[in-house]
Formats: C-alpha cells, structure tokens, sequence
C-alpha cells in the first residue's frame, strides 16, 4: 500500500468533535480508500459503484491534473472520514444548468462509512469544517451543490446547513477520451457567503 506524501491544506479543530484536516488526494494512495467507499450501496449516488480501483485511480489522476477541480480526503483525528471534491463552477458541465456568477464554486461530499454506530452531528460536524474551507480562500462568494435528486438524505442536509434548493435540472452527459459523466437529474442548491467569516 502507497503512503501519501501530500500535506494538508486545512486543519480545523471542531468543539465537541475533534481536529479535522482536508488534505488532497493523492490518486496512487488513496484510490483503494476512495474505492472501497464509493463501491457501497450507500455510496450509490456517487455513480462508481461499478468502477475497478484502478477507474477510481485514473479519475482521480484526471482530476488531480486538472487547476479547475479538486478532491481531498477528509480525516478527523486522522482517521478518513470523507472525500471532498470543490469545481469552477464555470468550468463544469453544471454551468449549462443554471447562470453561473463571479465567486461560485461546487461542491461534492461523500461521508465514508461509520466505524460502529452512527454518531449524532457527525455530517453536521464535518460540514461546519468543509465549509470553513471553502470560504477561506477569500475569493468564493457563493457554493453550489447538485446531488442526485434522488438523494433526499443528501438534500435535506443541505437545507440543514443553510442552503436553498435551487430547481431540478438534468445535468448533461459528458463523454471524453479522458472522462465519461452520464446524465444525472440534479437538485441544485446554494449557500451564499456568511456575512462574516
């Protein structure tokens, strides 16, 4: 197993819930971890449950070549509990879906799996620390997120965190030598920037 040389770009501690560091993915290390998570069920609306380790490696090279999008393995206490991914908006194929402005920039979570039973704020806890780091960067004015529509658990999340359901949209297939993105019926919904920070 390949260990991550990569450092973290964020480190928050989290009252009542421990230190959370956001670090970027290291594609060689990390896909057999990033495997393993989105092969679950529960994983289903992140569309890879089919993909080998070795997909979810190149993907995630693809991604790490790229200056417009980024992933991170999320860890609490060092633990990963989560990947999160951040785009220009601008920049993706949600752009055809809705009026893109200076300052937006998506985001994309999915919580890794529990190690015993579930913990109550833990996606609250996580989500506090995302967004923390996603406004620290001076420059976003509003985050954009289209989960599945599907996908209520992932969307009453959101309104959970402050953001406002935006419309249904079908976001479009995508299909390049380097990636290939089905069409996804999306629930777009934004979070402008906290008066202060």
């Amino acid at each position: 197993m390949t260990t991550s040389t990569r450092r973290p770009v964020h480190t928050r501690p989290v009252e009542g819930f421990g230190t959370v560091t956001i670090t970027p993915v290291d594609p060689a290390a990390d896909s057999a971890l990033i495997h393993r998570w989105v092969t679950q069920e529960r994983a289903r609306f992140w569309g890879m449950g089919e993909a080998s380790r070795e997909l979810v490696q190149e993907i995630y090279e693809d991604v790490d070549r790229r200056t417009t999008h980024h992933a991170f393995i999320v860890s609490r206490d060092g633990e990963p509990v989560g990947l999160f991914q951040t785009y220009d908006c601008a920049e993706d194929r949600v752009s055809e879906c809705y009026e893109v402005q200076p300052g937006d920039i998506g985001v994309h979570l999915l919580i890794g799996p529990a190690q015993g039973s579930a913990e109550h704020g833990f996606s609250a806890a996580l989500m506090t620390a995302f967004m923390a780091f996603v406004w620290s960067d001076g420059r976003t004015r509003r985050v954009v997120a289209e989960p599945d529509a599907r996908n209520e658990k992932a969307i009453a999340r959101l309104e959970r965190t402050g953001f406002v359901l935006g419309p249904e949209v079908e976001l479009p297939e995508i299909d390049l030598p380097e990636v290939y993105l089905p069409a996804k019926q999306a629930r777009l919904a934004f979070l402008n920037t906290p008066v202060t920070r």
